[in-house]
């Protein structure tokens, strides 16, 4: 399966990637457009855009306060704790006004603001990105299995 977003990526369009690899497709490709273009792109490659707030219509962006990941989420019935406790993270980082609900947030913005500073490919931040996630979602799998443990 083929997915679209926006050039430029940072939080939620590097954590859906992630995501969408890990859990949904491991095949899954990625496109990169300007913003303007994505749609036309998307019908020409019959592929998914995802993380388009300004097209609200879209099924895999953000919607009712929810970052395109939490959406991701939700539309593909993944619940485990490990990747509910991930989210709550790439919301805090991704959403603006919502660093301080999760203390984790400040640090993996300022990671994606560092490739995008580094003016890092949008493949680049994504094969420098996923190890990250992959070590935040191990992370986050050790305190879910320590707070399992405390009940």
């Amino acid at each position: 399966m083929k997915w679209i977003t926006r050039q430029n990526i940072k939080v939620d369009r590097v954590a859906c990637p992630w995501l969408i690899r890990r859990f949904i497709d491991d095949k899954a490709q990625f496109l990169f457009a300007p913003e303007n273009e994505v749609l036309a792109i998307a019908a020409r490659e019959d592929a998914v855009p995802f993380d388009m707030p300004r097209n609200p219509e879209l099924k895999f962006t953000h919607h009712k306060g929810l970052c395109t990941f939490e959406v991701l989420l939700r539309e593909f019935d993944l619940k485990e704790p490990t990747l509910a406790r991930l989210a709550k993270i790439v919301h805090a980082a991704d959403i603006s006004g919502e660093e301080h609900t999760a203390p984790e947030a400040p640090g993996l913005k300022a990671i994606a603001e560092g490739f995008h500073a580094l003016n890092l490919s949008d493949e680049k931040r994504l094969a420098y990105g996923f190890p990250i996630y992959d070590a935040l979602y191990a992370w986050c799998e050790g305190r879910a299995k320590a707070a399992a443990k405390k009940k």
